[in-house]
Formats: C-alpha cells, structure tokens, sequence
C-alpha cells in the first residue's frame, strides 16, 4: 500500500539546462487525431492542454507531432514543419506558460506505422489508408509491414538524410513555436525504433546488424535536434527499454544507447517499452510502474535524469517514485485523460494553488 504522506504531488522543481519545471507530475503525450487538415492545432487541442495546464501539471508534453507530411500516422496528426504550423502553436505555449507549466512537443516520424485509419474509425490502428484513398508511401528499415499496414519500402540514404533535416527542422518550428522542451520518439514502434529494433531492421548497411549501425540513424537525429534546439532549451528522448521479445531489443542494449545519448547532449530519457511488432506479447505487461525498474537502470548508468511512464494511477504513487524513489519525474497518461485536474486535486487543502475563479468550490 502506498503512505499517506504521499497524497500531495512532488512538488520540487527540476531545472534542465535554463527549463525549470516547478513540479515531478508531468502529461504525456498522448494523440488526439484532431489537427486541421493542414496539421494546425485546433480549439480541441487548445481547450485540451489548456484544462491540464490549469490542472498544475509541471509539464505538458504535447502530442507526438510529425516532423513532415509524409511521416505522419493518420492525416489528422498535428505537424510541425513549417512556420505557419509554429505560429498556431502559439496559442497552446502560450496559455501553457501562462499557468506556470512548462510546454513540451514530442517530434515524430511514423515509419511504417504511418498512413491508418482513425482510432475510432472501421479497423482503426489496425487499417491501413492506401494511396488511392488519400494515404501516403510508408518507408521504414526493411520492406516488412506492421502487421495489416501498408507495406513499407526500404528506406535509401536520400531518405534518412531527409529524416535527419526534418527532426532539425522541427526542432527549429518547435523553438519558434515557443516550446521549451523538446522530445525525440525513438520507442512505440515509430521510425526510430524500427531501425532500433533486430525485430523490424533486417537491413544489411552501416544502418542494419550491430546496436552500433542501429542505432546510428536515432543518434544522427539526437545530435542534430540538439543542435537546431537553443542550448538553454531540454532535449528529451522517449526511450525503449526492452522489446519484450526474443531477438528484440534487450536492457542491456537499451544502456549502450542511452550512453550514447548522454553524450550527444540529451537532458532526459522519457522511459517505456514494446509496441515495435503487431504481437501482444510485445505490450508492455499491465502491471504497476512497469518501467519503474528499467529507469532505474538507465539513470544509474548514464546519470541522466529519468521520467517514468506506464501504470502510474494515483498521486500516492507518483509522490513514491520520485520523492523516494528511483525516477526524477513521473509522466501521466490515462488517468489525466479522465481527470485534468488528476495533480490538482492533491492541493485540495490549499486554496492558493487553485486558479482564483475555482477557489469557492473548496
């Protein structure tokens, strides 16, 4: 059972680089599949990252965003690939800082998870949108699907170059857009994690084999998001620590990456696990604080600090991991999907930290 002490969140600030986040009770990024066509935020995404702002998270990691039109998953992704995109952001950065919590945008490019339906639309995840039907050409490491997906072609060096520029150039959008943290996706079974994983690389190049060509791509796009990203501002990386699978991706090589992070300049690995097959023994098990463990390691070996994502459903529990605990900060999924006021609520005795206009409801 988790003590009673623990009823309040974390409420010590973490500086990273100039970024001071003034609480450990983070969101994280999770999709709404409700961009504009042209991949601009909408009222949804304001009035959304607006309410868990007011909630009193320390930080809002705003949903994966596709680094280009060709990489996103579904054709209502947000992007954040040029500066009219940036400029919309705006209206989320703004309202965010405004409430005292930091934004943060997580960059991604889908690989040949990308071009599916909707979540809630016919076989959702699972359908796949051909080109005819308005979809795109899916590219990943080798020519093999994710499970009912289109099938992807192998990407060429012309494509990972392009992949490189674009997580530049999305650090650079990002930056305009006045996000003070950025994040790479390299986990979930998205691009970098394809090339990442034995269990969807088979390629045969300096991209393919060893951890070392594996992970080069992942890296090459580390060095060059940090770069593109003001040096004041935090680099974070969701990290995959194991496939939990047969021939995937082990701890031990999750470790030789992150070191390899620690040293491009990373500030913060953004810790989950599996996902990178259509497999249900590649889901990460439903049990509490899953990848509690696995930060733990990855912090010990790096000394980076560590968010932990997964099974982390009341703030007793997150007040655990972090004031005692192994992990510098926890991130929440569904339970703030229920409840923006989910970290909030653990002010429930202090007036002060509730905005002015809900004072009289406690």
């Amino acid at each position: 059972m988790s003590s009673p002490e623990f009823t309040r969140p974390d409420t010590r600030p973490l500086r990273l680089r100039d970024v001071t986040i003034a609480n450990r009770v983070w969101m994280s990024p999770m999709a709404q599949y409700a961009a504009a066509p042209d991949g601009k935020p909408t009222d949804w995404h304001l009035v959304h990252y607006g309410a868990r702002a007011v909630g009193a998270v320390g930080l809002i990691m705003v949903e994966a965003n596709a680094v280009g039109p060709l990489h996103r998953t579904t054709s209502a992704d947000l992007g954040i690939w040029n500066e009219e995109q940036a400029a919309a952001h705006r209206r989320l950065t703004t309202f965010i800082r405004e409430r005292g919590t930091v934004p943060g945008i997580q960059l991604q490019a889908a690989g040949r998870k990308g071009s599916h339906l909707l979540p809630w639309v016919g076989a959702g995840q699972n359908g796949s949108v051909s080109v005819a039907d308005g979809g795109w050409q899916t590219f990943g490491p080798s020519a093999v699907a994710f499970g009912d997906l289109n099938q992807p072609r192998e990407a060429d060096h012309a494509d990972l170059d392009e992949v490189v520029e674009a997580f530049a150039r999305a650090a650079r959008m990002a930056h305009l857009a006045g996000y003070q943290v950025v994040e790479i996706q390299a986990s979930h079974g998205y691009l970098l994690h394809e090339f990442l994983s034995p269990l969807s690389n088979h390629r045969t190049d300096e991209y393919g084999g060893s951890l070392a060509n594996r992970m080069r791509l992942a890296l090459r796009v580390g060095r060059a998001v940090r770069d593109a990203f003001p040096a004041e501002k935090a680099v974070f990386v969701r990290i995959t620590a194991t496939d939990w699978l047969p021939g995937g991706i082990t701890l031990d090589e999750a470790v030789g990456f992150a070191e390899e992070l620690a040293a491009v300049g990373v500030d913060l690995l953004d810790v989950t696990s599996g996902l990178v097959v259509r497999d249900e023994a590649a889901r990460p098990p439903a049990r509490d604080g899953v990848h509690v463990d696995f930060a733990a390691t990855l912090r010990n070996a790096t000394a980076l600090p560590v968010a932990v994502v997964g099974r982390i459903e009341n703030l007793s529990r997150a007040g655990e991991l972090t004031t005692n605990g192994p992990v510098d900060a926890v991130m929440i999924g569904r339970p703030l999907l229920r409840d923006p006021y989910f970290s909030l609520r653990g002010h429930s005795a202090d007036k002060a930290a509730w905005p002015d206009q809900y004072q009289r409801a406690l």
